[in-house]
Formats: C-alpha cells, structure tokens, sequence
C-alpha cells in the first residue's frame, strides 16, 4: 500500500483461557494496543504486574496518523525503553513558523535553553512508534499481547470484570482485577458500558495527505493562514522520516470526504502548494472532521479510562496521544500501590480527578485553537485576520496568534497529593508541576536527573558539598529509603560525595539548582510520575513522612 512502509503482521494464537471450562483470572487486562494502550501495558510490566493485552486488529495503525510527539511524551517513553529508536528514527524540530498571505508574521523556538536529553519535539509516523512498542513488549516477560481478540461485553463487577472476547476460534470470558479501556475514541468498553464521552464538534473537514518528496526544506513546522495557493483557508506543512512529508487542508464543511480523497482531487491541492514541477508521488490521505468531548469521569469502579478513550481534541497543538501517554504515566504507579495493598484504593480516584484537570486544559487550548483556525463568522473571521496583518509589525499582537497551541504537560496546582509550599521559591518547579531535566554526573559518568529519579518516589536534596552532610540528614534520608514506601534520596551537589551510599548527583553546570531554585538545603519530593509535590527550604524527615502519605492518600 505505502513505497515507504509495508504494515507487519502480527499471528494471531489460540490462548489456553480459550480452553477453560471457567473464565480465566488476570491481574490487569488493557484493550487496545495503539500508542496508549502498549504505555500502559509496558509500565506496568515494569512495574511488576502481570498485564495482558486485546486488540481487535494484527498489525500497527494503517497511514501516519499522529506524527508529533513533544517532549514530556518522549520522557516518558525514554522510561519505557522506546523513545532512543523513535529519536533516531524521527525528525526532531523545535522551531514553528507562521504565515499570512505567504508572508511569515510570527517565528517560536521552543526548547531554546540548553542541557536537555530529549528535543522539544520529534515527527515520526505512528506506525513506527507502535513497531518500537510492541517489539519492546516482546523484551518483557509479563506481558502477553493477544491480537484479533475483540471484546464483545464488559461486567463490571464490585470485586473483578469479566469480558467476553470474540476470536477467529468464537468467543471465551476471562476476568481481572482491573481493566485500562484504551481502545480509541468510539471505546467499545465505553459503548458497552453505556458511559457517555461529551462535548463539542467542529463543523469542518480537513484533509490529511502524505506526500513522498525530496525536498531541502528546514524541519519546521510551516501553518499558512490564506496562502495564495490555498485561499481564504489554512495549511499545514511538516516533514516526517523516509521523505515523506505531512500537509493539511482545510477544506470547509462542505466539502465531500469521498470526492477530496481521490488522488485526481488530493494532487492539484498538493502541486500548488510545492510547485508543478516537483516530483510527488502520493502515499496516503484522509478526510477528518474532529471534535473536542471527554467522559465525566475516567475511573468507574475497576475500570480505569486512557487516552482517546477517556477524551478528544482537534489534532491542533500535538495534544491527542501524547495527553494520552500522559494519562498511563499518572495511573500506573498509582495501580501499583493498591494492587500491593501500600495505598487505599481512593488513590485511583486521584487520577480522574488530575487528568480530567488536564483534560480540560487541553479541550480548553485545543477549542480556542480550532476557533482562530476555523472562524464561524465574519466577526471573528476580521478579529482573525486583523490579529495576523498586526503581527507582521507588532510583538503583542504574535502573542495572539494561534496555529494550535503545542502540547506542554498541565501543571496540577490544585491536586488534593499536593503539599502546598510553606516557604518563599522562585521559578515553575512548584508542586503539581513535572520535574525539569538537568545534566549531571555520578559515580558511573555523565547522567540526567531525569534517569536518576526513575519512576518511583525519590527525594531531591541540594547540598554544597555532600561530603558535609549532618549525622541526622544522613539517618533522615536512609529511613526514607527502608519505609513501607521506599522513597531513595539524590543528593545534589556542587562537590564530595555522600556518605553511606547515597546517591550523589554533581550539577557541575549549576543547572538543576538554577532550575529548582534550590539552595543549600532545599529538598523536593518527586512522585513515581515524576511531578513535584512538595518542596521545602531544609530538609525535614518528619515533613517528609507527611507529604508522603498525602500523595498517597494514607494520610
């Protein structure tokens, strides 16, 4: 189908539960093995938890589809073991570029610090990153993915759920102690349910098409409002691996998807836009309208919702996979604590609570973009286009253009795990907020803070010098690493090493502590999401112990 991408086939096998006279018992059961889906199963598993994994289809996702995927998405993946080959792979972009009438009016750069691991943003066709994905669930020993196995009903029970899965030997039940839905927007598991997902439809189509070309424009994102080519709509130009490069169309509500996706309707549009005499060659294309809806709540009982399943965005801004992994990365640390009977089973609660907050900010963003893209009347068309004829000459009015607003993790501010701060800091490491990178060293060399904190709770204490660590700082922080909970400490400093094997952590450029605002003494609590929830001036193990049980829910 693709000159640049021929689709893997995945064998479909006959599961022993398919033989049981009873319905087999698993700890966690995920639907769906897109991006979100195989995040949750991989963190799981490298959680410890035996995981399975359903779909309904054999092979990874048919044309492109999400290309963009920012920074806190590819962090997280980085965790997972899949975001080096996805780096290599892609094209790794942070500069955006916007033109009016083919003139370019506001430029952004944004990751324009230094000392970060990973890039602000990297494009890379969906069905790469779902081939990383499911070769490194191959790597993993408990996880077993069963694929054409389709969930047909859903029991969601007080004590477990028990689903009825159709194969191409008919169907068998199974049941678990808890069920991740990420199964897409039209969630069967949703439907099933008779749970709603509601909110808002654009009246508009766009046209999505993947064109293979040799080109030596930038890696950039290029959004054209009114080009001479494409008059009085928008359109999107990014490049992705193998030359072959994303452009979109808007193309009006009434435009029929059918007659747009014929190739002697798709190239006219494309040849106008890079020229008659480039060479082209269509790869695929598709007609989308989009909405922006979300379910009221992500948790019901033991079933937990993720990713497209739980809420939709316009594609506009890199928010739909990406809030998606996002979603996977809060929950499964939080399932790891109840399951090993370490937190109450209200800690679930916590994550509707926090990514239906995020959420909203991203319906929030990716509404406001889709209205300045897509004006429904004349008023708001002139506003539109008076905001883009300023910003040829102003800087206030480029602060108001908006191309799609681009994905940045919600800051969770008001989440009830949060410590609130009691002391004066500077800078955005304010509890609810995901923690910033830095390069350091330890004993083994050059590392990132990032890598150092893992995924479990760990403490991040500055020092001058940590050779001068007091008697009682010492004992403080190794009785944090013992507990129920074991929370291990980085000891942060400007020189020496920790005693008693305490991880020391040399920020040789002063980065991290310009970043934290840290000085000597003070000590952030980081969750196993890697988002602050507490930070005080000095170090305080009792003040510790409870933030601890608050992000918890054992307090």
């Amino acid at each position: 189908m693709f000159s640049t991408y021929k689709n893997p086939v995945y064998d479909y096998a006959r599961s022993p539960d398919q033989e049981a006279t009873e319905p087999a018992h698993h700890p966690v059961v995920i639907v769906g093995a897109g991006p979100v889906g195989m995040a949750a199963a991989i963190d799981a598993a490298q959680k410890g938890i035996d995981t399975l994994v359903l779909d309904d289809d054999n092979t990874v996702s048919v044309g492109s589809r999400a290309v963009c995927y920012s920074k806190r998405a590819l962090e997280i993946l980085d965790r997972l073991g899949c975001a080096g080959p996805m780096i290599e792979k892609g094209v790794t972009w942070q500069v955006g570029k916007i033109f009016f009438r083919d003139e370019l009016v506001r430029q952004f750069d944004l990751l324009p610090g230094e000392g970060h691991k990973i890039p602000a943003f990297i494009n890379l066709q969906q069905y790469y990153l779902e081939e990383y994905m499911v070769r490194r669930m191959a790597e993993l020993d408990n996880i077993e993915v069963r694929w054409k196995n389709r969930v047909s009903a859903v029991d969601n029970g007080p004590d477990s759920v028990t689903l009825t899965i159709d194969t191409p030997d008919g169907n068998y039940r199974i049941s678990c102690d808890w069920l991740i839905a990420a199964d897409g927007a039209n969630s069967p598991v949703r439907e099933h349910l008779g749970l709603e997902s509601t909110g808002q439809w654009f009246q508009d189509r766009f046209l999505i098409a993947d064109v293979v070309m040799k080109a030596d424009f930038p890696p950039e994102r290029w959004f054209s409002f009114d080009p001479s080519y494409h008059p009085g709509q928008s359109s999107l130009l990014h490049r992705q691996p193998d030359n072959v490069w994303r452009l979109d169309f808007q193309l009006g509500w009434d435009a029929d998807p059918e007659e747009e996706t014929k190739p002697e309707n798709v190239m006219p549009r494309v040849k106008a836009m890079l020229g008659e005499e480039r060479k082209v060659e269509l790869e695929w294309c598709s007609v989308y309208t989009f909405r922006c809806r979300r379910m009221e709540k992500f948790r019901h009982g033991r079933i937990l919702f993720v990713g497209d399943a739980a809420h939709q965005v316009s594609p506009f801004g890199a928010r739909g996979a990406n809030s998606g992994i996002q979603d996977t990365d809060n929950l499964l640390w939080k399932l790891k604590l109840v399951m090993d009977g370490k937190a109450p089973d209200r800690l679930l609660d916590s994550y509707s609570d926090e990514r239906v907050t995020a959420a909203e900010e991203n319906i929030l963003n990716s509404t406001r973009s889709t209205d300045f893209i897509t004006p429904k009347s004349q008023v708001s068309r002139i506003f539109r286009d008076s905001v883009l004829e300023l910003s040829r000459r102003f800087l206030f009015a480029q602060g108001l253009v908006n191309s799609g607003r681009l994905s940045d993790p919600t800051i969770l501010t008001e989440s009830g795990l949060n410590t609130p701060d009691d002391e004066a800091f500077d800078g955005d490491m304010v509890p609810g907020a995901v923690m910033d990178d830095a390069p350091v060293e330890d004993s083994r060399g050059e590392q990132w803070l990032l890598n150092l904190a893992g995924e479990q709770f760990t403490v991040l204490h500055f020092v001058e010098d940590a050779a001068s660590l007091d008697k009682g700082t010492i004992e403080g922080l190794k009785r944090l690493e013992t507990g129920t909970i074991p929370v291990p400490a980085i000891v942060v400093a400007n020189q020496g090493t920790a005693p008693a094997d305490l991880r020391t952590a040399m920020d040789a450029q002063g980065l991290a502590a310009k970043r934290y605002n840290a000085r000597p003494g003070t000590t952030y609590l980081i969750r196993p999401d890697q988002q602050v929830t507490a930070r005080w001036r000095s170090f305080d193990a009792d003040r510790l112990t409870a933030a601890l049980k608050l992000a918890t829910c054992n307090s």
